[in-house]
């Protein structure tokens, strides 16, 4: 598609300043604050926004079904009857490895992405986790001794960090913003959908002879569906049109991209309106300032901090009032159908009524929550403050699980869960005071009102 020659440059949108709101001395106004009512008729296909919410989902749904299976798989493994290995007498050690390798390999991923998010892309980023995915469920299939076992866990879990940081990305910066919430909620839904079918599938093959073989090889063909459809799937229009007023590639091809990608993301119900959206969306870039390089210590300033406090504050306090611990506990199909709720209901009541309600019984701070931090970033610092994130939310996972055993023989179940219960208060409050509203707005949006 050819550009308009009227159309100002890249570099001169770039030059849009908050105090100014000129572009080569012509007035313009605060596009963001005066022109912000295109988002409540934004157009779309239902059709066309299925498959990039499906794709990137699924590295959530392998996620959630790799915690449900291990359960039974290391019951399976150290079975002397139906294990099929002569390695099967495991000490606790080995077994916490088994277990934990996912977790450490999410670690990993979580210090990759920040480094290389923005380099490869959101669509990149996901085709990559899904071959981890693929390659790791494979070496844990076939593995023929424990150390290649965890090799392969490890690998697994690299892929876990890399699409739990990517997937919400893509989602939120392809999805309209009319039912941007539902989809990234429902994404949070097939992770706890995926842990469900791991329970089943787990329970099915564990009287099966190498039935733990049988129950890790499963995720292998979702792995592969999930790596083609993202390879079908196009870029992010946003992180296209970062590039472009960066300077990181021809700024009108990278433009004519995203136009184009648009189109494919949206449906034909888009139709002309997607060459405007791009203006639009690089005129709310170029005024908020996101034509700037990212520096490793911006991302603790300013802007980048506020929303590092509202993301790791809620992912922290998601971990540390007990949500790990309790899914050991509560029943699953109670947890699968309060995140439904919290699904159906996210662009409705909006963000804060669903965690501030939610807190109190646990249940929608996993899909509010992962909504939040894939919302709240300044576009240009997305990929390292969603990376810093997703570190924080594994690396509370890790001390949660593995503190919760000693704790509870330290202190007594009932205390500790009374420890759980103030901890959660205090995130009301954070909440309450802290956290933002976004429903309705779209990406730049926030980063001008809600920053």
């Amino acid at each position: 598609m050819a550009s308009d020659p009227e159309q100002p440059s890249f570099s001169s949108i770039g030059r849009v300043g908050k105090s100014s709101g000129e572009i080569d001395g012509a007035g313009v106004d605060e596009p963001l604050l005066n022109a912000g009512q295109h988002h409540s008729s934004e157009s779309y296909s239902v059709l066309a926004a299925i498959f990039p919410f499906l794709f990137p989902a699924l590295g959530g749904l392998l996620y959630g079904y790799d915690i449900g299976s291990t359960s039974s798989a290391t019951i399976s493994i150290q079975s002397a009857s139906f294990s099929g290995i002569s390695w099967y007498n495991l000490s606790s050690v080995e077994v916490g490895l088994i277990t934990s390798g996912s977790l450490y390999g999410a670690l990993i991923g979580s210090i990759l992405a920040f480094n290389i998010a923005d380099f490869l892309g959101r669509r990149k980023e996901l085709i990559l986790s899904a071959v981890l995915y693929l390659v790791g469920a494979l070496i844990t299939a076939v593995a023929p001794n424990l150390a290649i076992l965890i090799i392969g866990r490890v690998l697994f879990g690299t892929g876990i960090g890399l699409a739990m940081h990517a997937a919400p990305m893509y989602i939120a910066e392809t999805a309209p913003s009319q039912i941007r919430g539902l989809l990234i909620s429902l994404k949070e839904f097939f992770i706890v959908l995926g842990m469900v079918a791991g329970y089943v599938v787990g329970s099915l093959l564990v009287e099966t002879v190498a039935g733990w073989r049988y129950m890790y090889g499963v995720s292998t063909p979702l792995a592969v569906i999930m790596g083609i459809g993202m390879w079908w799937l196009a870029e992010s229009p946003r992180w296209l049109l970062l590039r472009a007023i960066q300077g990181k590639g021809d700024a009108r091809d990278l433009k004519d991209t995203a136009i184009n990608c648009l189109c494919r993301l949206r449906g034909e119900a888009f139709g002309d309106t997607a060459p405007a959206q791009v203006e639009e969306i690089l005129n709310e870039l170029a005024f908020v300032g996101e034509e700037k390089e990212v520096t490793f210590g911006e991302v603790f300033q300013g802007k980048c901090l506020k929303a590092l406090t509202i993301g790791c504050g809620l992912v922290l306090f998601q971990q540390i009032t007990g949500q790990p611990s309790v899914l050991y506990y509560a029943a699953s199909i109670l947890q699968l159908i309060m995140t439904g709720v919290a699904v159906l209901a996210v662009d409705k009541l909006g963000r804060r009524p669903l965690l501030l309600g939610g807190v109190s019984g646990i249940l929608s701070f996993g899909p509010i929550g992962w909504l939040m931090i894939s919302e709240i970033f300044p576009l240009r610092l997305r990929g390292r403050g969603l990376g810093v994130a997703v570190l924080v939310n594994f690396g509370a996972n890790a001390l949660v699980t593995f503190a919760f055993s000693p704790l509870e023989a330290w202190l007594g179940a009932g205390t500790l869960f009374y420890l759980f219960g103030v901890i959660g208060l205090v995130s009301l409050l954070f909440i309450f005071f802290v956290v933002p509203e976004t429903k309705g707005l779209t990406l730049e949006e926030i980063e001008a009102k809600c920053l």
